[in-house]
């Protein structure tokens, strides 16, 4: 049977829109063969494709490719929307094998596994979360207090992780679906952050095959305020003082490389999917590289690792909660003051009701970060973040997503070209 989750009625699923590429794994996933490849991941449970579109795109050049699709398919019970999946990857392995709800098969020089939602490879916990009678028993166990539980799937990054948002007669909590091997670091980040007084998510429980129980926060989130209140929404000393309040137990974590050091790849993946700007991608990113060159790296801070708007919720102009702390440990703190403007600039390119709030929340936010860290390590830092948020267009499937990649690339410009002088790009 097809599973209800993450489906519902609506118009027809068409093809997917193509666009001519020369990475050999993007075409596979992505172009004229993807029907005949999800027909037969169907076939085995006597189902028939009847349409399908890209729905995510996870793309690292040269070693995996993932891609979600919502199709159409007709179930001996009528038709229905499904999530599929597939994953691409160098081969490494010989012949085909079905098992399960996924499907291995190869084309020779890659291999392919296709899977139907929620029967995640990667996700073991999340099938048993996206039923009402399993999903009580799973947070019963864990000690959560579950009773007629409604679900829902919040987001799901394929082979990632998954947000499921569960309501009960008794509360309202969200469940972090993981990897199995995450589960213990995030609960210990979690930990850390709540023992030291910061306004996170309390994890009320957690099993090993992947799951983390988080309570619900107060307030709203600050992108949201921003478009009621703009910069009023919280005042810029307020999210420098969180950051002031991270524990120096964070230090002992693993360092993770920031959003900015990895504009190259980021450019990869750009040039990959849309070749008319990889000259452009490439070159913003070799300009960046070129920047931080000039920049002492200093000694580690305790940082968020990915500090922005949707992260944060406020009330009455102060930070009541801050969510996803996976990336939480060492770093330095312009990565997260660049990885705020980042996505806050972001939103001044998209046409959105919270531009005009974005605006000017960045008149008003800029110049007290100019004081915390160096103003132009600043502004070439957030042209890096801007460069791996310009994959987002296509790895969402944005309608016109060529159009909007173009857009962040000269974004991230605009921020590149304001380093000397530390000028105000808005």
């Amino acid at each position: 049977m097809p599973h209800p989750s993450l489906t519902h009625a609506g118009d027809d699923v068409g093809m997917a829109h193509q666009t001519p590429r020369s990475d050999a794994m993007l075409d596979l996933l992505t172009g004229p063969d993807v029907a005949e490849l999800l027909a037969a991941a169907l076939a085995p449970a006597g189902a028939q494709l009847l349409g399908w579109s890209v729905r995510d795109v996870d793309h690292r050049p040269g070693r995996r490719t993932t891609v979600s699709y919502t199709v159409k398919v007709s179930w001996p019970g009528g038709p229905r929307e499904e999530i599929l999946g597939a994953t691409a990857t160098p081969r490494n392995t010989d012949g085909a094998v079905a098992a399960d709800d996924r499907l291995i098969v190869t084309d020779g020089g890659h291999e392919i596994q296709v899977w139907r939602f929620p029967f995640d490879p990667e996700l073991p916990a999340l099938a048993a979360m996206c039923f009402p009678d399993t999903a009580t028993k799973v947070l019963r166990a864990l000690g959560v207090d579950a009773d007629r539980v409604q679900l829902k799937v919040l987001s799901y990054r394929p082979r990632k992780r998954a947000v499921v948002q569960v309501g009960s007669g008794s509360g309202r909590w969200f469940v972090k679906v993981l990897r199995p091997a995450a589960v213990d670091d995030m609960r210990r980040r979690h930990t850390l952050l709540t023992d030291a007084g910061l306004p996170v998510p309390v994890c009320r429980g957690w099993s090993d095959d992947g799951l983390l129980v988080l309570s619900e926060l107060p307030g709203m989130s600050l992108r949201s305020a921003l478009d009621d209140e703009g910069a009023a929404a919280c005042e810029p000393g307020e999210l420098v003082s969180m950051l002031d309040g991270f524990p120096d137990e964070l230090l002992r974590l693993p360092r993770r490389q920031p959003w900015a050091d990895h504009a190259a790849h980021y450019a990869g993946v750009i040039a990959s999917a849309l070749p008319a700007e990889a000259a452009g991608a490439y070159a913003i990113a070799t300009e960046v590289a070129a920047a931080l060159r000039r920049y002492d790296d200093g000694p580690d801070e305790p940082t968020h690792g990915d500090f922005y708007a949707s992260q944060l919720m406020v009330g009455e102009g102060r930070v009541t909660g801050l969510l996803d702390v996976d990336t939480a440990g060492p770093g330095r703190r312009v990565d997260d003051l660049s990885c705020m403007l980042a996505h806050l600039s972001l939103l001044t390119v998209i046409d959105t009701a919270d531009a005009r709030g974005a605006r000017g929340a960045l008149r008003s936010w800029i110049p007290e970060f100019d004081r915390r860290v160096d103003p132009s390590e600043l502004r070439v830092r957030t042209a890096g973040v801007i460069v791996s948020l310009a994959t987002g267009p296509f790895r969402t499937q944005e309608a016109d997503w060529e159009r909007a990649t173009s857009a962040r690339l000269a974004l991230a410009q605009l921020w590149l070209n304001s380093a000397d002088g530390a000028r105000t790009p808005f």
